[in-house]
């Protein structure tokens, strides 16, 4: 599937901002047999007094930049051509759950993509005893490592409820799981901390969806969302799957990868310090259309 991806975040501020560094990753990755990214492009307003450009420890594209002219808006446009290739049908070539730390033992080498990284807490994940228990209850150890996988997510997504007004971008994720309420981003870290509280590695993808109007109705511009899913692994001849628990699917064709990470935190589309003296609102709009 070929996709023309827009991206566009606006933050306007009540007075004018005089300094300010960020780092973003915005930009959609290539993927060896998952996505090629054809072209991409971002923009900013007003242009960057400094910016730097790098694949960090994860291989995520990312972009430093800071302003020291006074400003009162900022605009980031992300344009992106992304190819995105078909899976396949998903066959289970993992090993039973209760062999996996076998697996995982006989790793040696520790580059980003290695399932050592994605094992331990993290910044935004810890791990919790009740977590651990709520995985226990809906996985064996004689199922597979991707039938576990996939346990887990669906039954999150059936004790979970989606709501948008529930939590915000600093919410805890113990706290999200005792409300049994969030969005993609408390979705991916309760699965996260669940998986790795069982032995699988796990970390967090952010990227864009595709999302698709009712029948009858016509797309909206600017409709579509940067997302949240998560990235397991099922051993050494299986490797990773990405499986979405906001939408209790595996990943497919409708999923474009900007960046891998061991939670949030490491991949927050925008994260930086400013200095002003007001305060700010923002917007944003994403469009994924196929072409």
């Amino acid at each position: 599937m070929l996709y023309d991806i827009s991206l566009t975040i606006k933050y306007d501020y009540a007075a004018p901002v005089h300094s300010g560094r960020q780092s973003l990753r915005l930009e959609p990755r290539s993927l060896p047999e998952v996505q090629t990214v054809l072209s991409r492009r971002l923009t900013l307003e007003p242009t960057a007094n400094e910016r730097s450009e790098f694949d960090d420890f994860f291989g995520n594209r990312r972009c430093d930049v800071s302003f020291t002219t006074p400003h009162s808006h900022l605009i980031y446009q992300v344009n992106s051509r992304v190819q995105r290739h078909p899976s396949g049908p998903t066959l289970d070539f993992s090993p039973p759950l209760a062999r996996l730390p076998d697996e995982l033992a006989a790793i040696r080498a520790m580059d980003g993509n290695q399932p050592l990284h994605f094992l331990s807490p993290s910044l935004r994940v810890p791990l919790d005893e009740i977590f651990t228990t709520y995985a226990r209850k809906v996985v064996s150890p004689v199922m597979s490592a991707q039938q576990a996988i996939i346990s887990v997510g669906q039954a999150l997504h059936q004790d979970m409820t989606f709501d948008a007004r529930a939590t915000d971008v600093n919410t805890p994720v113990l706290d999200a799981f005792q409300r049994r309420k969030g969005v993609c981003q408390d979705f991916s870290h309760m699965m996260i901390a669940c998986l790795r509280g069982i032995g699988i590695p796990a970390g967090y993808v952010s990227g864009y969806l595709r999302t698709k109007p009712p029948e009858g109705a016509e797309r909206l511009e600017g409709a579509d969302a940067m997302h949240a899913w998560v990235r397991a692994w099922c051993g050494r001849e299986a490797g990773w799957i990405e499986y979405d628990p906001t939408n209790a699917l595996i990943v497919e064709q409708d999923h474009i990868v900007v960046a891998y990470g061991r939670d949030y935190a490491d991949v927050a589309p925008v994260k930086g310090v400013l200095r002003s003296a007001g305060g700010q609102t923002t917007s944003h709009a994403v469009d994924v259309v196929p072409l």
